[in-house]
């Protein structure tokens, strides 16, 4: 079975819905290792998971899920933190506790090597001083790499700088998956779809919330509708569309994975496991048998 190493953040929604915080695991990249995992694809985690008692719940939970964290760096340092309000839409917002963490404690001198296919995004590609060496690492796997920038501006406000860095992950990237919402904040102009795939990206996925997702190759262009669900929040549900494209980047190739036949199934199958993911509270992707 092909490796898929999933590089990131693995951190702790402290979720506020009507006055009440609980603590769920987030972190787009830990969603997206635990969403291809229970799809039954060789998931390993690749990031920090400090020994805290919020470790210990990343830990638990990511294992639950089939991921393999035989990858992952221990360390005494706590665990990074997002304060998330859910609004009357469902929607999450986040404020971050992030510096002196485990989470982003990236390093040349831990980071493995093996993999097939590489995932990676959100705030580990963005937060320093780890993600130089992340973007090291990634650069000299020479593998297919899908990149998803999880735009969060309460971390970073200044576009110039965000869309620099975001940039310089696109011009090794294979395949760039962003919501609408990233894009329009990041570029205004959706015509710098057409410079990436210009510059060697092969693929380019926008989602578009309820209303689905567009995808972009050289030449080709392919929208599906979104799912009809019953909303409970919209946690996760980006991370699992990036973890169908990579199920389906393992098992057609990059080049079938292009094809738009083949593109347009997986998008539909995207489209139905992130309503599923919709339908329920936090990031709780299927499992493969609930798309069957």
């Amino acid at each position: 079975m092909r490796k898929v190493y999933v590089a990131g953040e693995a951190l702790i929604d402290l979720v506020n819905v009507g006055g009440s915080r609980t603590a769920h695991v987030g972190g787009g990249p830990a969603n997206t290792a635990k969403a291809l995992a229970r799809l039954g694809v060789a998931s390993y985690f690749v990031g920090g998971i400090s020994s805290d008692e919020y470790g210990a719940l990343i830990e638990a939970e990511l294992l639950a899920s089939g991921v393999d964290l035989s990858l992952v760096l221990r360390g005494d340092k706590p665990t990074a933190l997002a304060n998330a309000v859910i609004d009357e839409n469902g929607v999450a917002s986040y404020a971050f506790e992030l510096e002196g963490s485990t989470t982003f404690d990236f390093s040349s001198s831990w980071l493995p090597v093996g993999a097939d296919v590489v995932h990676v995004g959100s705030l580990a590609t963005l937060v320093e001083p780890g993600s130089k060496p992340l973007f090291e690492w990634v650069s000299g796997l020479n593998v297919p790499v899908v990149f998803d920038p999880n735009v969060r501006p309460s971390v970073l406000s200044d576009r110039d700088i965000y869309r620099a860095a975001v940039d310089k992950w696109i011009s090794i990237s294979s395949v760039v998956k962003l919501s609408e919402d990233d894009l329009n904040w990041l570029y205004v102009e959706e015509s710098v779809i057409q410079g990436w795939l210009e510059s060697g990206v092969s693929l380019v996925v926008v989602t578009l919330g309820a209303a689905g997702i567009r995808a972009y190759g050289a030449g080709f262009e392919v929208t599906v509708p979104g799912a009809a669900v019953s909303l409970v929040d919209t946690v996760g549900a980006g991370d699992t569309v990036g973890a169908v494209l990579v199920e389906g980047l393992v098992k057609y190739g990059l080049s079938g994975l292009i094809n738009s036949i083949v593109l347009r199934e997986v998008l539909e199958r995207a489209v139905v496991a992130a309503g599923i993911t919709c339908s329920r509270a936090g990031a709780n992707p299927p499992w493969e048998r609930e798309l069957k």
